[in-house]
């Protein structure tokens, strides 16, 4: 597996309008797009940095309630960081060198996720209670 770069980093929110506000007023970050990502029931807000083809922060808020028990459980919780994305090579090719390494994951085979890209999650007992995701970008 290649991994090519962080993609993004997550963060769970309540709701996307007021974490916007937050974070463009806190850091210089540009707000970009946003999408409803029906796979996941999420409704997801970028916000940019100056080298936005780099990385970014991804802000998700459950949409529409009810629809996510568990970013909806995550929220209740704690909040805050939910996922880090690495943007990697052959997305289906990694997911099957990780299944045979005997990785926990999510996800088994690619899913449509965000800015038209095919994603996957492994589970987070492989990552020492981290949410990983796995972009085909």
């Amino acid at each position: 597996m290649r991994i090519k770069r962080i993609d993004h980093v997550a963060i769970a929110v309540a709701e996307n309008d007021p974490a916007l506000q937050l974070w463009t007023t806190l850091l210089p970050l540009a707000p970009g797009p946003r999408e409803r990502v029906a796979t996941q029931a999420v409704e997801a807000a970028f916000l940019l940095t100056p080298a936005e083809a780099e990385a970014c922060i991804e802000l998700i808020a459950p949409m529409p309630r009810g629809q996510n028990a568990a970013l909806e459980k995550f929220l209740s919780r704690r909040g805050g960081l939910h996922h880090i994305a690495f943007a990697v090579e052959d997305l289906a090719g990694a997911l099957a060198e990780l299944e045979a390494r005997g990785v926990p994951l999510i996800d088994r085979v690619p899913r449509p996720g965000a800015r038209g890209h095919q994603v996957a999650f492994l589970h987070p007992r492989a990552a020492g209670g981290v949410l990983v995701e796995l972009v085909d970008a």
